[in-house]
């Protein structure tokens, strides 16, 4: 243990009053810990946070209820009924793809669709996810 990581510790033993956290400093904590090799525990006691609640915090950061994150863009999609002209692989002579995966990652699942879709009905569920 580190003299920061005691340092905290005497802080809690000694009773202090709890430190509201913004949501800015909670998906701080929760980034460190997803760095490659980090512990969820030292990165607690680093910050004197009880690790149960680190561990809460990334389960909201993985849901997407913490904040909105930079790396959460939408990009532009277009669905377009001319499948012929961008479905052909490169010099090939045969009929356009007819099957195909499409998976779309949201925040409370993945959306996958497999096979021929129905242009209308997957507008439709885009735009019931888009709200």
């Amino acid at each position: 243990m580190d003299i920061s990581e005691q340092a905290n510790l005497e802080g809690i033993l000694k009773g202090e009053t709890r430190r509201r956290r913004s949501i800015e400093e909670k998906r701080r904590i929760v980034e460190e810990t997803l760095e490659a090799g980090a512990s969820v525990a030292r990165v607690a006691r680093r910050h004197a946070v009880n690790a149960n609640q680190v561990f809460y915090w990334r389960k909201k950061y993985h849901e997407g209820r913490l904040g909105k994150s930079p790396s959460s863009k939408l990009l532009p999609v277009t669905v377009s009924d001319n499948v012929e002209s961008k479905c052909r692989r490169v010099g090939s002579t045969s009929e356009p793809w007819s099957v195909g995966t499409m998976e779309i990652k949201l925040s409370r699942g993945t959306l996958r669709i497999a096979g021929a879709v129905d242009v209308v009905t997957l507008r439709a569920v885009l735009e019931c996810l888009a709200g």
